[in-house]
């Protein structure tokens, strides 16, 4: 899509760090720069307010990234490419059944209101749970891992859904501040919500997640 809107050589295109190192990586391969940006930290997805700050006059577009099942604020973003003279694109994820979903998003609604000491994801309405991810606050990584060490050891899957964000990665270091990738980065974990679960199951995984007191003492790391 890149090559056939003439970006390349010399252009800019604005990505979020936090999630597929792919986005970056086929900017690059259409010979221009991946720029980054920072994430809302509802929906996890690019911030229009970051987006109009790392506007630069080489900025071609904006690779706009729906993720875990939430959709971006793409009105705004669209905005900001309207008035920034941007070519905005989506990238989104691979659509569940329409009976999964539902199924995902009665999992979701279960877990939501019966999850202690970690932080729920903000729904909404259009929300299809590709991922149930959660946050576990305290300090930072060092808990949340702990925290999913824990809950693996205790038979539930769980896993980082982003371990280390683009910008820190060795080929695409930037010395930029994302404050909200990298907290993200550092405190979200995925938690279980297939459609083929059974209530039972999901239950075991409040269970075990609510054992476990949200917060890790120190000793226990």
């Amino acid at each position: 899509m890149l090559r056939a809107a003439g970006i390349g050589v010399g252009d800019e295109v604005i990505v979020p760090a936090f999630g597929n190192v792919e986005v970056a990586e086929a900017v690059q391969l259409a010979g221009a720069v991946p720029v980054f940006a920072d994430i809302d930290p509802g929906t996890y997805c690019l911030d229009a307010t970051a987006v109009d700050a790392a506007v630069s006059e080489r900025t071609a577009a904006v690779i706009v990234v729906h993720r875990f099942g939430r959709t971006a604020d793409i009105a705004r973003l669209r905005e900001v490419g309207q008035r920034r003279g941007l070519l905005v694109l989506e990238q989104g994820e691979t659509e569940k059944p329409y009976d999964e979903v539902a199924q995902r998003r009665a999992h979701a609604a279960h877990l939501s209101g019966r999850l202690r000491g970690v932080r729920t994801p903000d729904g909404g309405g259009e929300h299809t749970y590709q991922q149930y991810v959660v946050r576990v606050p305290g300090n930072g990584r060092p808990d949340r891992d702990a925290f999913a060490r824990a809950l693996r050891a205790r038979g539930i899957e769980c896993r980082v859904p982003v371990k280390t964000p683009v910008h820190r990665m060795p080929e695409f270091r930037r010395d930029v501040c994302l404050p909200e990738t990298e907290l993200a980065s550092d405190e979200t974990l995925a938690l279980p919500v297939d459609g083929s679960l059974t209530r039972r199951q999901v239950q075991r995984v409040v269970s075990a997640c609510n054992a476990l007191g949200g917060l890790l003492q120190p000793a226990f790391r």
